[in-house]
């Protein structure tokens, strides 16, 4: 099956070279091109693609506006693309607000190619792009800044014991062969796990789990 992608950024160069680089490869191919944030939600709707790489910085609708409409669609809507977010780390804090928005995951604008062509495959197949070194770095600041809320706490208590030592971990950017090894506990175990705490508190993957575990407090940079 090809995976068809839709390539969002104000630079021109930018996306030639994206899209040069994705229609190479034989599962892979580039749908459409926007130049900002509005283009790009017309050609989602249009072009329905599997995968949007959206930059964040962009003249008018900027990437984060663009992925919380792609995420929250109107009703007339059933196509919800995966979205990954094109950043520096300059712009961490919206990185940070659009991976809480549904973004399945960040990729550095000066990555090679081939981690490019793997950030397509990883989120096209349903999966979150998560490097627990880069996301430790991405969310330092706002796990001091972002104090637990009322909410927070009101989501958490709905977690077993279990579950919050789970969401622990998937916080600090471990595997589920990592947590089922820390736990003493079996893999498909861990993985029943996961699936409860999603939807319990109604997480899209792991990207937003992360996030939650930083924002209320249960992990810190740090550890």
């Amino acid at each position: 099956m090809t995976v068809s992608v839709l390539i969002v950024d104000d630079q021109a160069m930018v996306r030639a070279g994206f899209a040069a680089i994705l229609d190479a490869q034989p599962d892979l191919t580039v749908v459409g091109q926007a130049a900002d944030g509005e283009e790009a939600i017309e050609l989602s709707h249009r072009l329905r693609p599997d995968v949007v790489l959206m930059d964040v910085r962009m003249p008018g609708k900027n990437g984060l506006e663009a992925t919380r409409e792609l995420m929250s669609p109107p009703p007339r809507i059933d196509h919800v693309p995966r979205v990954v977010i094109l950043t520096t780390f300059d712009i961490d804090e919206y990185v940070h607000d659009a991976l809480a928005a549904g973004a399945s995951g960040f990729l550095l604008k000066d990555a090679p190619p081939a981690d490019l062509v793997q950030a397509v495959r990883v989120v096209a197949a349903g999966d979150a792009l998560l490097a627990p070194s880069v996301t430790k770095r991405l969310l330092q600041r706002f796990a001091e800044q972002r104090p637990a809320s009322d909410a927070h706490a009101l989501r958490l208590a709905e977690l077993t014991e279990r579950e919050r030592e789970i969401l622990v971990r998937i916080g600090r950017g471990l595997a589920n062969a990592e947590i089922a090894a820390e736990l003493f506990i079996a893999e498909q175990t861990v993985k029943s796990h996961v699936t409860r705490i999603f939807t319990k508190l109604h997480l899209r993957d792991r990207v937003q789990a992360v996030i939650l575990a930083y924002d209320a407090g249960l992990v810190s940079p740090d550890r």
